[in-house]
């Protein structure tokens, strides 16, 4: 039934098989050279696979796996490979804005220009974000790769044995006469199961618009043709002569092979009888997902402070469904030149907050302490005066009032007088 599918130009040109001119096998740069394992050319052989035949990828966030599919000789593709992807960013859902840390979803396509065997993380290839529907929605960002080093702000990551591999199909595809390649990145395998479980998620209808793609591979085995009209995915259609799909326009009349159609409703009927079985069934709780082009811009403002060597939260903000924003407690920078600077700047800010504080301290205690002496003074002063103002007590006899110095020895000399007189006169009466 399909093999007139396979046939017809809507899939071939999907396959983007063609002659690499000279030039283009110099950019793709032939450094990276390393070969396939013995075992996976085997089993390529024992497939109906040649080393060079095309490829196509498919990564899966939720199941966290990368698959490498190529094409046999009969033109269907089969499964070679599948990697544990080391790393991806962000939550499920798109990509929407630049900053946003969100590894991209959708269809991309690789060409030679975008295989990068001298990247930073190991050996690398860009796969071609923002696409045209990315362009129509005004999504941004750049740089959005597949590459080793087991590190992702935004990227799909690899280890480095298997970024080795899985740029090895690319580099064999292109050397065989691929112009370029596939790449299908999806939430997760997109089963009735698993869209039922986030059938009331807020990205749930780009999910499905995906998913008719997705359906079009897993019906035919063929990479599908893919355009964008009136802003959305449109797979396996045909434009009359002369017209075209404009990105933002509305989409052109078109057409499908009638096999194609066929089998699409055979398929639908068995995903609609099990997306209602699954939608009343237990099923595992839906993992998180970005809250749309609200929660990018927040996770955006972040990571543009986080750039600018601001001290931020060491994880990105979650807007959660109230509306509320949720940070982690640890603050950190980012190691970077700005960074260093800014936190440079922190601690001479933070030096000289701390030189003043212990100069108004030291004011403070110079006052403390001058005050302190003058009550001190004070107070002797009149602990002086109070024991001036007390009577004199010996024991058993009432002290005289305390007569003021002169009074006193006046008394004293008077009472001496008093007793020369009388001794002088007893003298006289008796002789002596």
């Amino acid at each position: 039934m399909f093999a007139k599918l396979a046939r017809t130009g809507i899939l071939i040109a999907a396959i983007g098989v063609a002659g690499c001119n000279d030039s283009s096998m110099k950019d793709f740069a032939p450094e990276a050279n390393k070969p396939l394992p013995d075992k996976i050319l085997a089993d390529m052989k024992a497939k109906g696979m040649v080393r060079t035949s095309s490829v196509m990828a498919r990564i899966f966030k939720e199941e966290g796996k990368l698959e490498i599919w190529k094409a046999k000789t009969n033109g269907r593709y089969d499964l070679v490979a599948t990697y544990d992807i080391c790393k991806w960013s962000g939550k499920l859902g798109p990509k929407y804005t630049e900053g946003d840390r969100q590894a991209p979803e959708g269809f991309y396509t690789v060409r030679p220009s975008q295989m990068n065997p001298r990247s930073n993380y190991h050996l690398s290839f860009n796969i071609g974000f923002p696409n045209a529907y990315d362009r129509a929605n005004g999504r941004t960002g750049q740089n959005l790769m597949v590459h080793g080093a087991c590190s992702s702000s935004g990227c799909y990551s690899m280890t480095d044995a298997q970024i080795e591999q899985i740029y090895a199909f690319g580099r064999d595809a292109f050397q065989g006469g691929q112009t370029e390649f596939q790449i299908q990145a999806f939430p997760f395998r997109m089963t009735a199961a698993n869209m039922a479980r986030y059938r009331n998620d807020p990205n749930y209808e780009f999910w499905k618009m995906l998913k008719v793609g997705y359906d079009n591979f897993e019906i035919t085995k063929v990479p599908p043709k893919v355009d964008v009209c009136e802003k959305r995915y449109v797979f396996n259609q045909v434009a009359p002569e002369g017209t075209t799909f404009d990105p933002t326009g509305p989409c052109p009349a078109t057409m499908q092979p009638d096999s194609l159609k066929t089998a699409y409703a055979d398929y639908e009927k068995r995903y609609d009888a099990a997306f209602k079985a699954a939608v009343n069934s237990s099923t595992p709780p839906p993992k998180p997902t970005i809250a749309g082009i609200k929660e990018a811009s927040i996770v955006s403002d972040w990571s543009k402070r986080r750039a600018r060597g601001e001290r931020v939260p060491i994880e990105p903000p979650s807007l959660n469904a109230d509306g509320s924003v949720t940070e982690t407690t640890r603050m950190g920078r980012i190691d970077s030149p700005l960074g260093r600077k800014m936190a440079a700047a922190d601690a001479q800010k933070e030096a000289k907050r701390k030189a003043e504080e212990q100069r108004l301290a030291a004011i403070e205690a110079a006052k403390a302490a001058k005050e302190a002496a003058k009550q001190q003074a004070l107070a002797e002063k009149e602990a002086a005066k109070q024991a001036a103002q007390q009577p004199v007590v010996t024991a058993g006899v009432e002290a005289a009032p305390a007569q003021p110095a002169q009074e006193t020895q006046a008394a004293a000399d008077a009472d001496q007088g008093t007793v020369s007189k009388l001794k002088k006169k007893l003298l006289g009466m008796f002789g002596g």
